[in-house]
């Protein structure tokens, strides 16, 4: 279900930004504002263009969210301050503790609009270390990090 959503989401997110696109053109007159010349099939050009994206929203989700290990050692309560000081720094805050596991979602709110609130990274306990659960591209920095303070110490 949750990838649907994310899918759902990234299609509106694109048809948006399309729209925005599309409208600076016509205000800038690079284009005209009638459809039918606008795109070389005319109307027709408008299911073919939302069939595309729909098609690249519902692969997104798959690349673009991931699970990845932070080879950090020590119980949950050990390694707690680091985790938060390490989210801090990187501009998360606590969202939720429960049993070994942390959700942790962005300070700000103009970055969790423009991650269509998407911003959700879940650090919990398994046997290599901590594995932290995201989009893909946040979660080399956050593991990065994380490693670091074990190699620190």
């Amino acid at each position: 279900m949750k990838y649907i959503i994310r899918s759902l989401k990234y299609y509106c997110y694109l048809i948006i930004i399309l729209a925005l696109i599309i409208l600076a053109l016509v205000l800038t007159g690079f284009v005209e504002a009638d459809l039918s010349k606008m795109f070389v099939n005319g109307y027709d050009s408008l299911w073919q263009i939302a069939l595309i994206m729909l098609a690249f929203a519902l692969i997104y989700p798959r690349f673009g969210f991931s699970k990845r290990m932070a080879h950090i050692t020590g119980s949950p309560e050990e390694l707690r301050p680091d985790i938060l000081r390490v989210m801090e720094v990187l501009g998360y805050k606590l969202e939720s503790e429960k049993e070994g596991t942390f959700c942790f979602r962005r300070r700000s709110a103009l970055s969790r609009v423009l991650k269509m609130c998407e911003d959700r990274i879940t650090i919990s306990p398994s046997a290599g270390g901590m594995e932290v659960e995201g989009l893909t591209r946040d979660l080399t920095r956050i593991v990065s990090a994380l490693d670091a303070t074990q190699e620190r110490v």
